[in-house]
């Protein structure tokens, strides 16, 4: 299958791993990258911008396809050594990007200068926009269904996708709700050139998280993820679990006062005693709904064949059949 984004990065299906806090280490990246998708490395995890030149060179040991990092851009008074991370990635050979939270623009001068190609997450059409005009290569568009922070305006992928096709000239892939080949197929009927899924590679084998979360995923339905912090206008989709009930509980006393120090317990450190330790309880952590249509713990290798294989029988047989009067009366297998 190609598209614009296989074209774009160099890969063989058009299926991105996105950078995730805790999870995005080499194995995963790899992993992707050797299934025939773009692996991601989650910058900001590495502590450093030394710890991500090993990360990086890590990966280069597992893989001979491309594979990108991940910088998300934090508000100011948290800023990490940005400058220092994007030389990591240029010296590591990286070309391509993943930028999120707030805008590259100042950043970008040094990344084009290196011959990286950005693709930024936005989750607003005016955000894709903006993006566009910065010089991005291309956006991700993140739907309401995300897990993360699926910004402030509640827009699902049904709606999101169709417009930013209709406003955007770059290529554009769906983030968020995206799990299989009916995710895939869905996204390019409305415009996108691919997908990028987060929550559905956490379960699979080569992900680098415990077991407990896995497991968590897979017995979770669609109706448990809660949001968050949406008063601080920072919202966030979550798995509900005893950190997040007693977080909405202080959001309800606090109302429009709350701030970030009420709820520091129940967000702060949370992931590595999530992921590495596998205390699902320690804090909120990013899941999106999509979990509910996540059944088993492949490997990555199983699942993106999967994908690419149900969506050629999605296409061929059922909506080709639906012109030439053959369709199936139900959707083609799909797991």
């Amino acid at each position: 299958m190609k598209t614009a984004i296989t074209e774009m990065f160099g890969i063989k299906h058009p299926i991105i791993q996105g950078g995730m806090h805790y999870v995005g280490f080499a194995e995963l990246a790899s992993a992707v990258s050797n299934a025939g998708g773009l692996g991601i490395i989650t910058g900001l995890t590495q502590r450093t911008p030394e710890l991500l030149a090993k990360e990086i060179a890590r990966c280069r040991e597992m893989t001979d396809k491309p594979f990108g990092v991940n910088l998300t851009f934090l508000p100011a008074f948290t800023a990490p050594p940005y400058p220092e991370y994007i030389a990591a990635i240029r010296e590591g050979g990286i070309k391509v990007v993943e930028t999120a939270g707030r805008s590259p623009e100042q950043y970008m001068p040094a990344l084009k200068a290196a011959g990286i190609k950005v693709i930024h997450k936005c989750t607003s059409v005016r955000h894709s926009l903006k993006a566009e005009q910065i010089g991005c290569d291309a956006v991700s568009v993140d739907g309401f269904e995300c897990g993360g922070h699926p910004g402030e305006d509640d827009m699902p992928n049904m709606i999101l996708l169709p417009r930013a096709a209709e406003e955007l000239k770059i290529p554009f892939v769906a983030s968020g709700g995206m799990a299989d080949a009916r995710s895939l197929v869905a996204a390019l009927a409305m415009g996108a050139a691919g997908m990028n899924m987060g929550t559905r590679f956490i379960a699979t084998k080569e992900a680098p998280v415990h077991d407990n979360v896995k497991k968590a995923l897979v017995a979770a339905s669609e109706l448990d993820t809660r949001l968050v912090m949406r008063a601080l206008r920072n919202t966030e989709r979550v798995l509900k679990n005893k950190a997040v009930d007693r977080l909405m509980e202080i959001e309800r006393e606090k109302g429009a006062g709350l701030k970030i120090a009420d709820i520091h317990d129940q967000v702060a450190g949370a992931y590595p005693k999530v992921m590495i330790d596998g205390d699902l309880d320690a804090g909120a952590w990013s899941c999106g709904m999509v979990v509910g249509l996540i059944k088993d713990v492949p490997t990555v290798k199983e699942l993106i064949d999967r994908i690419m294989a149900d969506a050629e029988l999605i296409i061929r047989e059922r909506l080709i059949g639906f012109l030439d009067g053959t369709g199936p009366a139900q959707p083609a297998r799909v797991a």
